[in-house]
């Protein structure tokens, strides 16, 4: 299981002046804030305002300037929204590492992965991350049992999500999303994950521990060549966890947990992770693989 690395946090809170910046905590903390996202990010924009007291706001990563949020937005989504890690990129390597090191053995995993997209977060999703990390907090902190990680930072979490990719996303430097219902991947980086589209067994968002059992989760339902199977790195505020019951569906009418164990391996290991709230995953990272 991954852990998240509070040493390496640059801040308590991501900034909330606009809700399209892009924080410099866009990353996870497992293998340094270079490889996930540390260190002050030039993916944002900033907001002056004029003289005659009109806001303009100014994308960092192109210069181009907007008069409205929306419009920024857009741009952002359409304009920066991944960035593909190329071959020797050592963000690349280590979230290749992460893949390949839980993909099951038994697999011929190397020739798996494509490509490799750092995904830029919009302010308010980071800010909306951070909100739900500090509700889990609070909410643990009322609790008479302690729970020190739940205390610390929400009980973060490193997982893996799979899913389908039905366009071109970071095909020769592409990095607008799509608007088609079909692409899961596009709608979750431009809209987050959705408790209704993204709900397994009744009960929530369903992530592993390894990517190989995040691969065989995913399903498709369309036979049509454009569809690619993906796998979404995550950070997670797992919360406090319910251990396996005969029924899971039975622990969604209990209060107080944050996500569910479903299946649960040697030491104890968490390797599949139901998120009770889809507010709690982050994706860092889309891992497309070959068909």
């Amino acid at each position: 299981m991954h852990y998240f690395n509070p040493s390496i946090r640059n801040s308590a809170t991501p900034p909330r002046k606009s809700p399209f910046l892009v924080s410099n905590r866009e990353g996870s903390g497992f293998g340094g804030p270079a490889a996930f996202g540390g260190g002050h990010s030039s993916n944002r924009a900033s907001l002056e305002t004029d003289l005659n007291g009109s806001c303009t706001i100014t994308c960092h990563k192109c210069g181009e300037q907007f008069s409205k949020r929306e419009a920024a937005e857009n741009h952002h989504l359409s304009k920066h929204a991944v960035t593909e890690l190329v071959e020797g990129d050592s963000s690349r390597k280590i979230v290749e590492i992460i893949c390949r090191t839980s993909w099951l053995k038994s697999e011929n995993h190397c020739g798996r992965i494509e490509r490799v997209l750092k995904v830029h977060n919009m302010q308010k999703t980071l800010a909306r991350f951070e909100e739900y990390r500090e509700m889990v907090k609070i909410k643990a902190s009322k609790l008479p049992k302690k729970h020190p990680r739940c205390l610390a930072d929400g009980n973060e979490l490193l997982r893996f999500y799979g899913t389908t990719l039905a366009c071109s996303l970071g095909l020769n430097g592409s990095s607008s999303l799509c608007v088609s219902e079909k692409c899961c991947v596009c709608r979750i980086i431009r809209n987050g994950f959705s408790a209704k589209k993204e709900l397994r067994n009744g009960v929530g968002v369903f992530t592993t521990s390894t990517s190989g059992r995040a691969f065989d989760s995913i399903e498709m339902f369309e036979d049509d060549p454009s569809m690619r199977k993906a796998l979404i790195v995550c950070r997670v505020i797992a919360g406090r966890v319910h251990r396996p019951l005969d029924n899971i569906q039975e622990i969604t009418s209990q209060t107080g947990f944050d996500s569910l164990a479903g299946k649960v391996g040697l030491y104890s290991n968490i390797e599949e992770l139901y998120l009770l709230n889809p507010r709690a995953l982050l994706p860092c990272f889309v891992v497309i693989c070959r068909p």
